[in-house]
């Protein structure tokens, strides 16, 4: 293990490639799915839309009976009314059939006119424009064929995901087991909100922003809480979260001081693969392996812990749960800010778009986590690099790294 700290590009490639995906898989009712990872790719047994339908509430009718033989828009009869969920008839040359959004399209017609481009009287109807060959028809399996791979295996089922496999009557989906994290938090100074704030004490914000990171995920959380900045009691919580999940994540005690002692009990109970990344905030990040467990180990900052989960942790966590994972991009925006402090390690400042412009937030101190709850996204700056007014600076949505 080198103990210069690795660029950030190299920590991740490092920590995917060290993240193997669990391979217990059950079966899940649908509705109860969402979050989860696809472990058996869904094959649809239906079309959908079964039928030719209307995308529109209007008439259905042929192109050829449109006008009469001088070319003027023909009166239709009315000779049949389709609502959604109905078969019409076959449709009578030289007539049209009133048809809703959703119902199936009658034989023998080639076209729907919406409504609001025709004139009906006395029963029949004729258009104010003329209609194009297939307009307004939604055609059977132009979205789905029976038969279709429609997740694949890997997917991660959010809404539309469900939306999908509701649409091909899915009522169980085989899907990758839940993933365990435990976690627990070093730091005599700390205490849970409701406790006494002696002096010299702060709350920690950690354990609220780390369950709800994970739980995001779709991930079985075990707290295993707070334990004294001592080595015999860090060893004994770190033994039992690592028996308990297949991840154990802490936060606090992974630096060299005399009271941080989470980087020595995994040393004393597994060993330490990574450690260090070159990177602001969030420098100390352990990565090491305890029994069968996954070690994962945040800096103490609530901010560095949040920005090293984001951008480390979970899609670590992802490939873990089997999911498929793709880089954040981001995008680049012009700088409403200088940054005249270039330093050897890379930035993620945190900041918001404002008129399309970013925006910094006034303090970045690694401890300032109302700094996050105003922004919307991390300015990614190089090392050494500075910035000046409207330079085009790379912007991370908080959405992407949240999702």
């Amino acid at each position: 293990m080198s103990e210069s700290p690795l660029s950030v590009d190299v920590a991740l490639a490092n920590l995917l490639a060290a993240a193997m995906p669990i391979s217990d898989h059950e079966t899940c009712p649908a509705e109860a799915a969402l979050g989860r990872v696809l472990s058996t790719p869904l094959v649809a047994n239906v079309t959908v839309p079964p039928l030719d339908n209307s995308a529109m509430d209007g008439y259905a009718l042929r192109l050829a009976d449109w006008s009469d033989a001088a070319g003027l828009p023909a009166w239709l009869p009315i000779s049949q009314r389709i609502a959604a969920g109905a078969l019409g008839a076959e449709l009578a040359p030289g007539t049209a059939a009133r048809i809703f959004t959703g119902a199936p399209v009658p034989a023998g017609a080639d076209c729907v006119v919406m409504q609001e481009d025709c004139e009906f009287n006395d029963g029949k109807v004729r258009l104010a424009a003329t209609p194009k060959m297939g307009s307004h028809i939604r055609c059977a399996g132009e979205d789905i064929r029976a038969g279709q791979t429609v997740l694949e295996v890997g997917t991660r089922l959010g809404p539309a995901q469900l939306g999908v496999a509701a649409s091909v009557g899915a009522t169980e989906l085989g899907v990758v087991r839940r993933l365990k994290a435990a976690m627990f938090f070093t730091g005599d100074e700390i205490v849970l909100p409701g406790q006494p704030l002696a002096p010299g004490r702060i709350y920690n914000s950690n354990r609220a922003t780390l369950i709800a990171l994970l739980t995001q995920l779709g991930i079985e959380v075990i707290d295993l809480g707070q334990v004294p900045d001592r080595l015999d009691a860090t060893v004994a919580a770190l033994e039992r979260a690592a028996q308990a999940a297949d991840v154990v994540i802490t936060s606090g005690g992974v630096s060299v001081g005399e009271e941080d002692h989470v980087k020595a009990a995994v040393e004393q109970l597994g060993r330490i693969e990574m450690w260090k990344v070159a990177m602001k905030p969030g420098k100390p990040l352990v990565y090491g392996r305890v029994g069968n467990a996954d070690f994962l180990g945040l800096p103490g900052n609530p901010v560095s812990a949040f920005v090293v989960f984001c951008l480390f942790v979970r899609p670590f966590l992802l490939r873990r749960m089997g999911a498929e994972f793709q880089p954040t991009a981001g995008f680049t925006v012009p700088a409403g800010f200088d940054w005249t402090k270039p330093g050897k390690r890379r930035e993620f400042l945190r900041a918001r778009l404002e008129d399309g412009w970013a925006m910094l937030y006034p303090n970045q101190g690694s401890g300032v986590l109302t700094s996050l709850a105003w922004a919307d996204g991390l300015v990614d700056i190089e090392a050494g690099a500075s910035v000046e007014n409207g330079d085009r600076v790379r912007f991370i949505p908080l959405s992407e790294l949240l999702k």
